[in-house]
């Protein structure tokens, strides 16, 4: 990502609600015969993820683990939060450079194969995590027997962060004034960036 030290993301626990708000990652590998990507949920082992540690649990389908070479090297997995176009509309006159806000972050590490067992638990934990909050959510143990089946069309892995780069770039070159008028634009198109804005005013 492009250095600039005004924009950093460093707090661990700032990376984690990044990921928690939004899982949907892109892994990136450089693999033997070139660059790979491939598109996936993530959510936090929050056991393991006590203190400055990060670690994440996802799945590929088969057989994106090989294409990927899937535990053989490091990998780069990119949590993209809210983000948007900014008009210089939106600035005092004479001011007509227009950006993109953003938050994102760069997560580098080595994954490890989960065994099955251990697979269909994360499976069962991921799709847990994403219904629990839904109307009459739904649980792979309710056919414990079909879904194991589907699950070994998988690959279960578990990823611990060894460093992540992230930027959280929110018009903190504009003055207060600016600021506040961007972030009273967006929340009538992009809420969510709205308030990734105001939670980092001053």
């Amino acid at each position: 990502m492009r250095h600039t030290p005004r924009y950093l993301m460093t707090e661990p626990n700032e990376v984690k609600r990044l990921i928690r708000a939004h899982p949907w990652a892109t892994f990136v590998s450089h693999t033997a015969t070139g660059l790979v990507a491939s598109h996936y949920p993530v959510i936090l082992d929050e056991a393991a993820s006590a203190g400055d540690e990060i670690v994440i649990v996802s799945h590929f389908g088969r057989p994106d683990e090989q294409l990927h070479e899937l535990g053989a090297h490091q990998v780069l997995v990119i949590v993209q939060g809210p983000h948007d176009y900014v008009s210089p509309s939106w600035y005092a006159p004479g001011d007509l450079v227009p950006t993109w806000n953003h938050v994102t972050a760069h997560l580098y590490g080595t994954p490890e194969i989960l065994s099955d067992e251990e697979n269909y638990a994360m499976l069962g934990r991921l799709t847990d995590h994403f219904e629990q909050h839904r109307p009459h959510g739904r649980s792979l143990s309710e056919d414990e027997e079909g879904t194991r089946r589907i699950a070994r069309g998988t690959v279960g892995l578990r990823m611990s962060v060894d460093r992540f780069d992230a930027r959280a770039k929110l018009s903190q070159n504009k003055t207060p004034e600016v600021r506040d008028t961007i972030a009273a634009r967006l929340d009538e198109s992009n809420p969510a960036l709205a308030v990734e804005m105001r939670r980092r005013r001053g």
